[in-house]
């Protein structure tokens, strides 16, 4: 079999087990088995698979075509600049997100303290410090294989972060000038409906925010104002539905100046307070 005929055979298998952009999935699955880049494909395409490059495609199109996610089969994500390793461990670092780690730039002094909640990949607090070189970043997480995968993302990266195993504040010390959180909020009753990659392979735990979404919000809000310096910034990302509700729990705890901030896409996705000076 060539190899444009493996990337014509593979985005058909995709397309028959109903994968979402099987032609998009089946360029990286093939760039993913050979080595390949798109020169080298144009170069080579009618050239024959080796018999361990067609193993390394046949077996990472079966995961794919069981909805693990590409992800996960390729083991790496893009995050604004940087690349990340990534796991079942941990959710994948998403476009969404990286609004909440441009607003985390923009409000931390160059030399100020972050703290970064439920850390995951790691990729904000990772992000944050490759821009602002001199901050000093600390990033907790309750999952220890998440924060195994945050700490080879550091390495992989060039950063120098604090990782913290914690339960939300429980092991955290001091005051920061900024906190960021991107906390689990989908709601209970909605995880089933979610796509198979996300609902069968991302890890639960990072996702279910409790009957209403709210959960963490209720929980990290109270206690926020307690490892902020005066004028600090609280920054969640939150699902486009959520800005009221969020913003009310803020003000309710005395957060000021408290705004919802939009994605590119013009969705609500970032809600901004600042603790009182």
């Amino acid at each position: 079999m060539t190899y444009r005929e493996a990337l014509t055979a593979t985005a058909g298998l995709l397309t028959e087990a109903k994968v979402p952009d099987p032609n998009v999935d089946a360029w990286y699955l093939l760039s993913y088995a050979t080595g390949m880049n798109r020169s080298d494909f144009y170069l080579k395409e009618d050239e024959t698979l080796t018999q361990e490059e067609g193993e390394h495609l046949q077996n990472a199109l079966k995961e794919r075509v069981q909805r693990v996610p590409l992800q996960y089969i390729l083991g790496t994500q893009d995050f604004m600049d940087l690349t990340f390793s990534v796991n079942e461990n941990v959710l994948i670092p998403r476009q969404d997100t990286e609004t909440l780690a441009e607003e985390a730039v923009r409000f931390l002094p160059k030399d100020g303290a972050l703290l970064d909640l439920c850390t995951g990949s790691g990729c904000i607090a990772i992000t944050v410090k490759n821009r602002l070189k001199e901050a000093a970043v600390t990033a907790s997480d309750i999952s220890k294989p998440a924060i195994a995968m945050a700490k080879e993302n550091a390495k992989q990266n060039g950063v120098q972060v604090e990782w913290v195993v914690s339960d939300l504040f429980t092991a955290i010390r001091g005051e920061y000038d900024v906190i960021t959180c991107n906390p689990p909020y989908i709601r209970t009753e909605e995880i089933l409906s979610l796509e198979p990659e996300v609902r069968d392979y991302e890890p639960g735990i990072a996702l279910d925010g409790g009957e209403d979404g709210l959960d963490f919000y209720r929980r990290i809000i109270p206690e926020a104002g307690n490892f902020l310096k005066p004028g600090g910034i609280l920054l969640f990302e939150i699902g486009c539905d959520q800005g009221k509700e969020v913003t009310e729990l803020m003000e309710q705890a005395g957060f000021q100046e408290v705004r919802v901030i939009r994605d590119l896409a013009g969705k609500d996705r970032v809600v901004k307070g600042r603790k009182h000076v």
